[in-house]
């Protein structure tokens, strides 16, 4: 049993919500953990094959609760709490091997932006927002935005992003790159769940491969990833769902993918 996210496990989409709408599902230490264990559960779990996340309310989630610490501003060491709390969770994120979806409903702020940016995929409300908060309290990016937004946006816009604050509106980040779909409010749950039930049914196995090989790309050649690709194909085609996919195609038919 969880108490600060609501988790459920249907027809192999994973749905991780962070259930603190009180304080726009910002992060304490029990929230912290309780995700991780979450994300720990969905990576484990074969019978997963995608993953949503989410927040309840108005909010997606604001990052880190300052209510929570400020008694002990100054004397805490934030990187402690980076190390401990935050990498862990954005490491599982993107070593998850299985897509991950970010159902974007509203203001992502600070690690909660970071939160967002290490998803595979966003698809967000038309009133949702990013927003890079650190500067106006003093703090450098952390949970991954130093190294994701120069990588979506190039460094002068992250520079900007980052250090003015600037919050960025759903159709902004569409067309910088760094969302995949804005629908109204009233759609995201259909847009999501459309989304989701693809990759739930989808070459499980290929999507993970893939996952590893994009990673790789941010620090590679070209002549080392085409070592990666030779690797993943090679794995690839050993899997189940490829033989299933060549057949499929052959008796022009739509392919059961087992994520195998």
């Amino acid at each position: 049993m969880y108490h600060t996210i609501l988790f459920s496990n249907e027809e192999g989409i994973c749905r991780i919500t962070l259930n603190r709408p009180e304080v726009f599902n910002s992060f304490n230490e029990e929230l912290s953990a309780e995700f991780i264990d979450a994300l720990k559960k969905a990576s484990k779990d074969e019978m997963v094959r995608t993953v949503v996340i989410s927040g309840t309310g108005k909010a997606f989630c604001s990052g880190q609760d300052l209510k929570d610490i400020k008694g002990e501003v100054g004397d805490r060491s934030l990187g402690d709490s980076v190390l401990r709390r935050y990498n862990p969770m954005i490491l599982a994120i993107r070593e998850m091997p299985k897509p991950v979806i970010c159902r974007l409903n509203g203001v992502a702020a600070g690690a909660g932006a970071s939160l967002a940016l290490a998803c595979d995929i966003i698809i967000a409300a038309e009133n949702a927002s990013l927003i890079e908060v650190f500067a106006n309290v003093g703090l450098v990016p952390d949970s991954g935005s130093s190294f994701f937004l120069p990588h979506l946006v190039g460094y002068n816009k992250a520079f900007e992003l980052i250090t003015l604050a600037s919050k960025v509106s759903a159709e902004e980040a569409r067309q910088l790159g760094i969302i995949y779909k804005v629908v109204p409010a009233n759609e995201l749950d259909r847009a999501v769940s459309e989304l989701a039930q693809r990759y739930a049914v989808g070459p499980t196995k290929s999507y993970a491969i893939t996952k590893k090989m994009l990673n790789k790309a941010y620090s590679s050649s070209l002549s080392e990833m085409l070592q990666q690709e030779y690797y993943g194909q090679e794995m690839a085609g050993r899997s189940a769902d490829y033989k299933e996919g060549v057949t499929a195609f052959i008796e022009k038919r739509n392919p059961e993918f087992k994520g195998k």
